[in-house]
C-alpha cells in the first residue's frame, strides 16, 4: 500500500517538490496510462489544499473525454478550443486561470470552481495525449508557482507513461 499524506506549507516550491517526489514513488515501475493517471489524480486530490477536482481529460483523436479523476461527477467530452481544457490542448499552453468567469466560453461541470488551472500533456514526439485539470471552489487559488509546481508535477507524470 502506498501511503499519501497532506502537505502542509506555506512555501509553495517545497510543497511541490514534496508532492512530485511522492507521484514518482507512486508511479514508478507502472506504465499503464489509466492506473497511473487514476493514482497520480487521488495523489494531488488529497494533498493540495483548497481544490474541489483533479483530474485529466485524454484526447481520443477528435475531443477530450474525461478520464481518471477526483471530485464531483465531470463533463465527459470537450471540443478541442472550448473552455479551459479545450484551450489548453489547442494551444499546448497552460491555461491558469484566476477566476473561470471571466473566461469566455468557460465550462461549468462544477458550479463551485471559481478558478482552475490546466495543464497540456504533450508526448515526446509532439502529440497531444491529453490534459491535466485541476479547479478550485476559491477565486485567484493557481498563481505562477502553481503552474510551475503543476508542470512539473505533469513532467513526472509524462516520465511514467512515455
Amino acid at each position: 500500500m502506498f501511503e499519501t499524506t497532506t502537505i502542509r506549507t506555506d512555501d509553495k516550491a517545497t510543497l511541490y517538490k514534496e508532492l512530485a517526489q511522492q507521484a514518482s514513488g507512486i508511479l514508478a515501475g507502472e506504465t499503464n496510462l489509466v492506473a497511473n493517471a487514476a493514482n497520480f489524480a487521488a495523489l494531488v486530490f488529497n494533498a493540495l489544499p483548497d481544490i474541489n477536482w483533479s483530474g485529466f481529460y485524454l484526447f481520443d483523436g477528435t475531443e477530450l473525454v474525461v478520464g481518471p479523476f477526483q471530485g464531483k461527477p465531470a463533463c465527459v467530452r470537450i471540443a478541442l478550443g472550448r473552455g479551459v481544457c479545450g484551450a489548453a490542448a489547442s494551444t499546448r499552453e497552460t491555461q491558469l486561470v484566476v477566476d473561470v468567469h471571466q473566461f469566455e466560453g468557460h465550462i461549468a461541470c462544477d458550479a463551485a470552481s471559481q478558478s482552475e488551472i490546466v495543464v497540456p500533456l504533450v508526448r515526446a514526439d509532439g502529440t497531444l495525449l491529453g490534459v491535466w485539470d485541476v479547479d478550485s471552489p476559491s477565486v485567484g487559488r493557481f498563481d505562477d508557482e502553481d503552474r510551475a509546481g503543476m508542470e512539473e508535477l505533469c513532467r513526472v507524470f509524462m516520465t511514467s507513461v512515455a
